[in-house]
């Protein structure tokens, strides 16, 4: 097949899909455990999510057409897999998009507050945030694409102000704590941060069906999050106290991210208005990845046809309306729907999914392409049962049975 795509470009697709709102939760779920112990699961979860990325290539390369997850799970793991990635993925993207437009309420509200002298509460913040962007999702894919050049260029210069500037208030005695009682509870935050899995029959496609390209570019791209996210987990847990005003424990408990934790704890300088940008540019820059995503998903699996233009109101309505109502009755459900997303939804879906695909495909049904993951039946087992592990904890926590005190 000839080869199409650009293997940095590639890797720049994953990286961006990784880096969005669910970055912000990060030093604040992570800060109980501390810095040292969060590294080494950082690496841990990086390593997770890309083998099985490289899994999802493998599989993607048995077929000789463009495919996406739900025909891979179709092909491998039969009706039932099916049926079931069908209700985990619309779970995951649910999850999400209640995260996000819990997170926006409290960044739009300040925004406003700042901008007009007005006060809104979170519930009226997250309601106008939804309406104005809602209705961008609703004008189509270009307007969607126009809009997200400009947000992806202020995300990356608040992050690049925030990281620059916010290292002058590191202590590095904080990045000395640790508290290994909390290792397993940073994990599902962890799982999400590296979750851009439902990109990859996409990127094969775009990289012109060669495998071993798109296998440079998954772990470049991982890489490049790894990197991101290292810098910013030295600079808020860094910054942030465990205890106290805006600390970990009190944010947490509030439903605050990291950025809105790092403005209120310096206050309106330099850093805390950059930290303010970071967090409106990440949650609007997933929240309209996630929207459209789900959008043409149900329009997919309904077999509704593709049209040019503006987005079927319906579909929009049915995307977008659930998760706003949960967001306002619940508006400190930000951690909450993000452990579910990331402990339950997306480790089941990018996790032990493509061990059962590969499993099946290798071994039962003598499927072979032009990648292989290196690794045999030893590696896919232990692949699996971490996954398992992180499945069984969020499900454990979410029934109260704790498996490791909560903070």
């Amino acid at each position: 097949m000839e080869k199409e795509g650009n293997v940095i470009g590639a890797a720049l697709l994953i990286a961006g899909s990784c880096i969005g709102a669910g970055m912000l939760a990060l030093p604040i779920l992570t800060g109980f455990a501390g810095f040292i112990p969060t590294l080494f699961m950082l690496v841990l979860a990086g390593a997770f999510m890309t083998s099985t990325a490289l899994l999802l290539v493998e599989t993607s390369g048995w077929f000789t057409h463009r495919v996406h997850l739900i025909s891979m799970v179709s092909h491998t793991l039969g009706r039932k897999g099916r049926l079931l990635c069908w209700i985990l993925y619309l779970f995951l993207f649910y999850s999400l998009l209640v995260a996000y437009m819990a997170g926006s309420g409290i960044h739009t509200a300040s925004l406003v507050q700042q901008m007009e002298k007005v006060q809104l509460p979170n519930w009226a913040g997250t309601l106008f945030f939804v309406a104005i962007f809602g209705g961008v999702v609703y004008l189509g894919t270009k307007y969607v694409d126009l809009l997200n050049r400009w947000l992806m260029v202020g995300k990356i210069g608040a992050y690049i102000g925030l990281v620059g500037l916010g290292f002058v208030y590191v202590k590095p005695a904080f990045l000395l704590y640790f508290d290994l009682k909390y290792v397993l509870f940073s994990l599902p935050i962890l799982v999400i941060s590296f979750g851009f899995h439902n990109m990859i029959p996409t990127l094969v496609h775009y990289l012109g069906g060669d495998t071993r390209r798109a296998k440079q570019a998954i772990i470049g791209g991982a890489a490049f999050a790894f990197v991101v996210y290292l810098l910013w987990e030295i600079i808020g847990l860094g910054i942030l106290p465990l205890q106290g005003r805006y600390g970990i424990e009190q944010s947490f408990r509030k439903s605050v991210d990291a950025a809105g934790a790092i403005r209120h704890f310096l206050g309106l300088g330099a850093v805390g208005i950059f930290a303010q940008l970071l967090a409106f540019f990440a949650i609007l820059t997933s929240f309209l990845a996630q929207s459209l995503s789900l959008v043409h998903f149900l329009r997919d699996g309904l077999k509704m046809p593709y049209k040019f233009g503006r987005e079927s109101i319906w579909l929009c309505g049915f995307a977008l309306l659930p998760p706003l109502v949960v967001s306002v009755l619940y508006p400190q459900i930000f951690y909450k729907a993000l452990n579910f997303a990331g402990g339950i939804c997306a480790v089941v879906l990018f996790g032990i999914f493509p061990v059962l695909m590969v499993w099946k495909g290798r071994y039962h049904k003598k499927e072979s392409g032009s990648y292989r993951f290196q690794g045999g039946k030893g590696a896919l087992v232990l692949i699996f049962f971490f996954a398992l592990l992180i499945f069984i904890y969020q499900a454990f926590q979410m029934l109260h049975i704790e498996l490791a005190p909560k903070p």
